[in-house]
């Protein structure tokens, strides 16, 4: 898996470094290994390579076709590494530093400059189309074009481009390899109780699906209730801070016992799953007045059927992207929290071999690992 220097290839061309990429060939088909050339980085780019990435439902998504991309492409979008190299135009960072990788913005239009970049108006073509702006793929496979940038980043290889948006840069003293999930999967869960739901000490909340668990219990917030179907889960949140937890193949009335545990209901809801009947009860969870956040995907057209009544009395339902984070100014946070102790994330990371890719996915479909993080010799 090493990398090499960038050289040209027979007719003079720049080749870009080598490096290897978990490569989607079709949807449903699994990841192959494969050699490919990436570009060199170009303005306001930065070549890292990577020490680790977490998998992702939204990886898993695409991978199945629920979100279009064109193929061959790589996924991946929770990378974290070691700056190799640096385009023209870069001076915020330099070779040698860790970052970790979030999604790319334009940090110019009025949601970006505002503070709300993961609702930038460029989202869809930043870290959807599987290429830059300008239509050109940063990496290929010959003279193939390989769809990369996912993201704004690709990181299911040994290498990515990134740019100064998306690339923040942490401390040397933490386990690099471990950090990429702050800026997906660990972001989305916490901005949504903090930056969204702005959840406070003594504050109520039902999280299905145990996204937020960590962060609602970094604010001091009581009763947090976790549900979820697997056992060892719910063991899992109970450690890190729930103070009840309902498995509802145990229950005959999930809301009753809701309000058993907490009547007249919760400040707050979570729901990392999103199903219909989920999104449903967890609105139905909440006092009057709440507030339901979604961030669960289950597919472009998810039909979802709520009752008016439950809005009218003050509740709210929200649907989140990434948190509504600025990764620049919150994964410094998260880290933060995580020195202090009130935001073990490691503890939910499982460790893969890079080659191991496809079982690490398994894993993360059967629920048998909370986050799988793969890393890289």
């Amino acid at each position: 898996m090493a990398i090499t220097e960038p050289g040209t290839d027979q007719t003079g061309t720049r080749a870009g470094w080598a490096a290897t990429a978990a490569v989607l060939e079709e949807v449903d088909a699994p990841l192959r290994l494969q050699e490919v050339a990436i570009d060199a980085p170009r303005e306001n780019e930065v070549l890292v390579r990577m020490r680790g990435v977490g998998i992702c439902h939204t990886d898993v998504s695409a991978a199945h076709g629920l979100i279009p991309l064109p193929l061959p492409a790589v996924l991946g979008h929770e990378g974290a590494g070691v700056v190799e190299a640096v385009g023209p135009g870069v001076d915020s960072l330099a070779e040698g530093d860790h970052v970790a990788l979030s999604f790319d913005h334009c940090r110019d239009c009025p949601q970006c400059s505002g503070g709300h970049p993961a609702y930038c108006q460029l989202f869809a073509p930043l870290n959807y189309f599987g290429e830059r702006m300008d239509g050109s793929v940063t990496m290929r496979r010959g003279q193939e074009e390989v769809h990369g940038n996912w993201f704004g980043q690709s990181s299911f290889a040994t290498h990515a481009i990134a740019s100064v948006n998306n690339a923040v840069k942490v401390p040397a003293d933490l386990p690099i390899e471990l950090l990429g999930p702050l800026g997906c999967g660990f972001q989305t869960g916490a901005g949504s109780v903090l930056n969204v739901l702005g959840a406070k000490s003594g504050e109520g909340i039902i999280v299905f699906g145990l996204g937020a668990v960590m962060a609602a219990n970094a604010v001091g917030c009581d009763p947090i209730i976790g549900v979820d179907l697997n056992p060892q889960r719910l063991a899992l949140a109970t450690d890190l801070g729930a103070t009840y937890t309902i498995n509802p193949k145990e229950t005959d009335d999930l809301l009753w016992r809701v309000q058993e545990l907490a009547a007249p209901g919760l400040h707050y809801s979570f729901d990392a799953v999103g199903a219909a009947p989920v999104i449903r009860q967890a609105l139905e969870s909440l006092r009057s007045p709440g507030h339901c956040v979604t961030v669960g995907f289950q597919g472009l057209e998810n039909e979802i059927i709520v009752d008016q009544g439950h809005l009218l009395l003050g509740r709210r339902l929200s649907g989140v992207v990434e948190g509504d984070a600025d990764p620049q100014t919150f994964i410094p946070r998260l880290i933060e929290l995580y020195r202090d102790g009130k935001f073990p994330f490691d503890r939910l990371v499982q460790k893969f071999p890079f080659e191991q890719i496809n079982e690490a996915i398994a894993a993360a479909n059967a629920g048998s690992v909370v986050k799988p993080v793969l890393v890289f010799d």
